[in-house]
């Protein structure tokens, strides 16, 4: 038998440019998609800061900081702080996150349950701006 292969039919040049273009127009869409996400959760998580009164509203804009401004306005240690960043740790971050948001749904007078609802894939974009834009309602533990 002749396992020799014929590699003279290859792809063309034409075709490698317009999986190559296809490729960055994807990767562009990609990352586009995640800036427009990371615009609205951070308008959101500083409308949230400023309903409750929570100081260094600016916070939700950098990546780290955004964290320690949401445990701030849930009103939790700062130690939970550890469980998003270190890494055997963050398994429960999924846990804390969900604690975290429901202690933020409480303060703004809303019910509990939407921090779990946190989970849900299409839920997670809609509660934040729920929260943010939603009527306002007198927090509890408003600081003034």
């Amino acid at each position: 038998m002749d396992y020799t292969y014929n590699y003279e039919y290859s792809v063309g040049p034409e075709a490698t440019a317009g999986l190559g273009i296809l490729s960055v127009g994807i990767s562009l869409a990609i990352f586009l998609f995640f800036v427009i996400f990371y615009v609205y959760m951070a308008v959101c998580l500083m409308k949230i800061a400023k309903k409750t009164g929570t100081d260094n509203a600016w916070f939700a804009w950098i990546p780290i900081l955004n964290l320690v401004l949401m445990i701030q306005i849930a009103q939790k240690p700062m130690w939970w702080l550890i469980f998003f960043l270190v890494p055997l740790l963050n398994l429960l971050s999924i846990v804390f996150g969900i604690l975290i948001w429901m202690a933020i749904s409480e303060r703004l007078g809303k019910p509990s349950w939407l921090g779990i609802l946190m989970i849900v894939p299409i839920a997670n974009f809609i509660i934040p701006g729920y929260l943010a834009f939603s009527s306002p309602e007198q927090p509890a533990n408003y600081q003034s």
